[in-house]
């Protein structure tokens, strides 16, 4: 939820890989709200572009397009000796769509 860490890795030269799922908010947290509370507060907002984040940090960036890049970035950013973010765009809309299909679901908070 903050870059500060990111910038500490890329400082001590620790190889990570951190997976960005990209939203434009807190969407698994909207998810929850609305599926407890009937309602959603305070998850929406902007995100920056994380590649550039990333690049501006000094870290390699992987943005994903299609899911089937998801594998090759991720064997290729473990195979580094630096940290590199994988930026993912989700739906946490589908969550919905999920729960109606598997029927009743239990989520704890």
């Amino acid at each position: 939820m903050n870059v500060k860490e990111l910038q500490t890795a890329r400082r001590l030269g620790t190889p990570s890989v951190t997976v960005i799922w990209v939203d434009g908010g807190y969407g698994s947290i909207r998810w929850k709200q609305e599926a407890r509370f009937g309602r959603a507060f305070g998850v929406e907002f902007g995100n920056p572009d994380f590649v550039q984040l990333a690049q501006a940090l000094g870290l390699r960036a992987f943005p994903i397009v299609e899911a089937d890049d998801f594998a090759p970035a991720l064997t290729h950013a473990l195979t580094l000796e630096e940290p590199s973010i994988i930026a993912v765009p989700v739906d946490y809309a589908e969550n919905h769509r999920l729960a109606e299909t598997l029927g009743e679901v239990q989520i704890s908070m």
